[in-house]
């Protein structure tokens, strides 16, 4: 079934067209951490503002990237991925903050996704259940790079995204509602593992596979579901992490061309 395109050049919801965009793009989800983030770069400007969509674009050590805030949730991120390949996007960081359930995790600590739980709607009006939301390994790479030579405290591994901030990650909700087997449900993703919940990376990256893109996630720690803690400390972390981590893609891109080879590897090095 053909559908409408509502616009060949400037998409409906970012507002960006394809001159408007350059290189990664970082995905918050907030609009006002658009600008904290991009406070890091050498240079950026705000190119669109509409809805939860608000986009800068500029240079971080010499390389191009992107901003564009997605709102809360898998379905404004889905339509953030959508539009923006739309307009020639290969690579999308999701830069956020998450609440870990795993012990020894410290609060303002980084969490690397490798691939995600997709305990939410979006992602399978795409695609069968069964299908892995797996970060794209160049971009994991170029995250635990940049998390080790700004020297955070950063985990890798599996991030649970949620369509509820209460009930699916095992909240209460208005006057102590309690969603039937949330107990259950976080031990078990517990037990299998599972380092985080968040709301967006599963579908981001599930969307990154479907269309040969690259997709990932860091976010930076607030809420440690066992002892208890919340802090809205190292905001501004998961951002500089992703913001380097897009400047040494663009290096890892040119060693690739330069060595012919078609994915980045470990005999690629990286020497700065």
């Amino acid at each position: 079934m053909d559908s409408e395109d509502p616009s060949e050049e400037v998409q409906y919801h970012v507002g960006v067209g394809p001159d408007d965009i350059a290189g990664p793009v970082l995905l918050p989800g907030d609009p006002e951490r658009v600008p904290k983030i991009a406070d890091a770069w050498d240079a950026h400007e705000e190119v669109a503002s509409h809805r939860e969509f608000r986009t800068v674009t500029g240079e971080y050590e010499g390389a191009p990237l992107t901003c564009t805030s997605t709102g809360i949730g898998s379905p404004s991120a889905a339509i953030a991925v959508e539009e923006l390949a739309r307009v020639g996007t290969e690579t999308f960081l999701r830069v956020g903050s998450c609440g870990v359930i795993q012990p020894g995790i410290d609060i303002g600590d980084l969490v690397i996704t490798s691939g995600a739980v997709r305990q939410e709607g979006t992602s399978r009006e795409y695609v069968r259940e069964d299908y892995p939301a797996v970060a794209d390994h160049e971009v994991v790479s170029a995250l635990v790079a940049a998390a080790e030579e700004l020297g955070y405290d950063y985990h890798v591994g599996l991030t649970c995204s949620t369509d509820s901030f209460y009930a699916g990650q095992g909240r209460e909700g208005f006057g102590g509602f309690e969603a039937a087997g949330a107990d259950e449900r976080v031990e078990e993703l517990r037990e299998a593992g599972v380092l985080n919940f968040e709301m967006e990376a599963a579908a981001i990256c599930t969307l990154a596979n479907l269309y040969g893109l690259r997709g990932g996630a860091v976010c930076t720690v607030y809420a440690n579901r066992v002892t208890g803690e919340f802090r809205t400390e190292g905001e501004r972390r998961a951002g500089r992490c992703a913001s380097l981590a897009a400047k040494l893609l663009d290096e890892m891109d040119a060693l690739k061309d330069e060595a012919g080879a078609d994915v980045w590897h470990a005999g690629l090095s990286l020497s700065r």
